[in-house]
């Protein structure tokens, strides 16, 4: 008789990212869920997820994440959309890296939105079979006007015969954890203090996108990222390792609005240029961890200047780095 499989945690195997729960195939075993939105997926998420994976392994069960694929708030509060910490693909890398046998990337569309939380629940209990435990943090909401809490999850649970666990947000520094204090700090240059609130090192993701060329005629070409809808720290020049691709290289980072061009629309710009690197990353994610502020944006009197400059803050990340 083979051994019994009692630790159904993903390691060293590629989540499953599943598009309806139909596709779990979990046949007779029971699952352990963990739903919420995530961003960021810092301490307190862990805490819910690791609550999710270790009920899983007790009970010879699969952990399944529940999350979603944009803010609910982009559908149910469009004015009120708060800028995110992670994009989608960096969100599911870090879930994926906590062990989880798989996730359940839900699309939150205007039909979702209407869905009460009562008939939420009663649908993830139908669709995925016999759920052992459903794992949220305290304060967790969902469903059509927030109709869903932790209360109702323990009322339909005792019905359908799973275990809620509604857990406590976690404290640092006398203060509660949250993706909300988390933008506060990056917004205000502490990543640092974002990085342990994360449980890693604070990144910035983005798409390499198109540029206008101009660090290329200046001598110095950069790579132009798409960081729309995401909470940047503040402007300024930044040494950085950049993760594309598989690999990782040393570089230097202008997250600014370029006040030398005197552009009469100015737009964040976050440039990268890759110290000795020259190649075409067009349409790839790239993944900044930033090592060491060089200096504040500044306006230069000439494109002379500039240039100047930013040749020193070249010399100034490569010696950063040395």
């Amino acid at each position: 008789m083979p051994p019994v499989n009692t630790n159904p945690v993903n390691t060293g195997k590629q989540m499953k990212l599943l598009l309806s729960p139909s596709e779990l195939q979990s046949g007779s075993r029971k699952v352990c869920l963990a739903i919420g939105m995530f961003d960021g997926v810092h301490l307190g998420h862990q805490q819910v997820i690791r609550q999710a994976i270790a009920d899983a392994e007790q009970q010879e069960a699969l952990s399944v994440v529940v999350t979603f694929d944009r803010h609910p708030n982009t559908v149910v509060a469009p004015d009120r959309v708060p800028p995110l910490i992670y994009t989608l693909s960096q969100k599911l890398r870090v879930i994926e890296s906590l062990g989880v046998y798989a996730t359940w990337l839900i699309p939150f569309d205007e039909n979702f939105s209407q869905k009460p939380g009562e008939n939420f629940i009663r649908e993830l209990s139908r669709d995925f079979g016999q759920i052992q435990s459903i794992c949220v943090g305290s304060s967790f909401t969902f469903g059509f006007k927030r109709s869903g809490n932790v209360s109702l999850l323990q009322r339909i649970g005792t019905e359908l015969g799973f275990i809620t666990h509604g857990l406590a947000a976690l404290s640092l520094d006398g203060q509660v954890v949250s993706s909300t204090r988390i933008r506060d700090t990056i917004r205000a240059g502490q990543l640092d203090a974002a990085t342990q609130m994360l449980g890693r090192g604070y990144s910035l993701s983005g798409k390499v996108v198109l540029g206008d060329q101009l660090g290329r005629k200046l001598g110095f070409p950069t790579t132009n990222l798409d960081v729309t809808g995401l909470i940047t720290p503040p402007t300024a020049v930044y040494a950085v390792h950049a993760q594309v691709l598989g690999r990782t290289y040393r570089g230097a980072a202008n997250l600014g609005y370029r006040p030398t061009l005197q552009n009469p629309t100015p737009q964040l710009r976050v440039e990268v240029h890759l110290l000795d690197f020259d190649g075409d990353l067009y349409g790839h994610e790239m993944e900044l961890t930033f090592v060491s502020k060089i200096r504040d944006e500044q306006k230069f009197p000439s494109l002379e200047a500039l240039k100047e400059q930013i040749q020193k803050d070249i010399t100034s990340a490569r010696q950063l780095f040395a």
